[in-house]
């Protein structure tokens, strides 16, 4: 580990020369594992980017720590490519991170089909608390947000100084446009969610993810009718 960059000691013109020596997206995780060692954590979602992603953290720490955020709401396909990526990557050391609530207590405490009625709260219960309390453990995480999936994420850099959980937050695929990741995935011939080959550009809960609505907006079909484009991890 080299001179851990953390959140107490942020130093904005450090980071900033910092940011600019990166090659690419390769030479961001090797930074990260080098700088953080088992102290960083991948939180994927096992869409098409966290693909992409999971191969390239494969080359650079053949162990590294990933977690998925399990609301037992996901999608029977989610799950089925979580094995098989376990079985290509043996050595990936994938945790299933559940809620405090099971689904039958929270339909006690907050009523039945919470995501219907109040998908913020939800979100938080099931996907923000879990990744909170996992984060708390490390000091830096890794997610695979690109800055073209929306307006939102349109200024995160590599390094980011991550406010909701008191952490650095690196996000090597910044850069990446969707025909680049599909290409990858192609050249590499690496399993992905076959939800993508059915109008589902970004894949979520089931109860809360229909195929995308709008061909320019790949986050379109998440939480329809509702005002809420994301589940509260990636807002700042």
């Amino acid at each position: 580990m080299g001179n851990t960059l953390s959140y107490a000691a942020w130093n904005d013109e450090e980071v900033k020369k910092l940011e600019n020596s990166f090659k690419d997206s390769l030479d961001v995780l090797k930074w990260a594992f080098h700088e953080y060692g088992n102290d960083i954590v991948y939180a994927c979602s096992f869409g098409i980017e966290g693909i992409v992603l999971i191969d390239l953290i494969y080359k650079v720490k053949r162990d590294a720590h990933i977690l998925f955020l399990d609301t037992g709401l996901h999608f029977q396909e989610t799950y089925k490519l979580i094995d098989k990526v376990q079985q290509r990557y043996p050595e990936l050391k994938i945790e299933m991170l559940k809620p405090e609530l099971t689904l039958s207590q929270q339909a006690d405490v907050h009523g039945e089909e919470l995501w219907k009625t109040e998908p913020n709260r939800c979100c938080y219960l099931r996907k923000v608390e879990p990744l909170e309390n996992a984060l708390s453990r490390y000091p830096a995480w890794i997610s695979g947000i690109r800055r073209e999936q929306s307006k939102s994420r349109q200024q995160t850099n590599y390094i980011n100084k991550d406010e909701k959980f008191q952490s650095i937050k690196v996000c090597p695929l910044i850069y990446w446009k969707i025909d680049e990741i599909w290409m990858y995935v192609k050249l590499h011939q690496l399993d992905y969610n076959v939800l993508h080959d059915q109008g589902y550009p970004s894949i979520g809960c089931a109860v809360c993810t229909l195929p995308a609505s709008d061909p320019n907006d790949p986050r379109s079909g998440r939480w329809t009718n509702f005002d809420k484009t994301e589940c509260g991890i990636h807002t700042f």
